[in-house]
């Protein structure tokens, strides 16, 4: 998990919304089963795009505000940001290449 961050209230403006570079949001819970699942997939895809995607994960039950904010109602939920906005997202436990899809549309 080297390239990806773990991020919180407290950061993620700073690390999402004002990033230089397109941003990978894996909005997780510890007790969710189909988030372990999509973990290594998001671990693969951060070393994947190094460098070109910021790849980051927010524990919803850990920061509740930001989860509402994007009304986060199943997880796993992936968003990529862009410039500070929401430009695409997944939602359920999906294989690697739709993530490769969705980057690619972006980056």
């Amino acid at each position: 998990m080297s390239n990806v961050m773990q991020v919180n209230t407290s950061n993620f403006e700073s690390e999402v919304l004002k990033s230089d570079k397109p941003v990978l949001v894996d909005f997780w819970a510890a007790w969710c089963g189909p988030c372990r699942m999509v973990a290594p997939v998001i671990d693969q895809i951060a070393e994947q795009y190094a460098g070109k995607v910021k790849v980051v994960k927010l524990n919803v039950d850990e920061n509740p505000q930001i989860a509402e904010r994007y009304q986060i109602l199943s997880i796993p939920t992936v968003y990529l940001f862009k410039n500070g906005n929401q430009a695409d997202g997944v939602v359920g436990a999906r294989p690697k290449q739709s993530f490769e899809e969705m980057l690619n549309k972006h980056v």
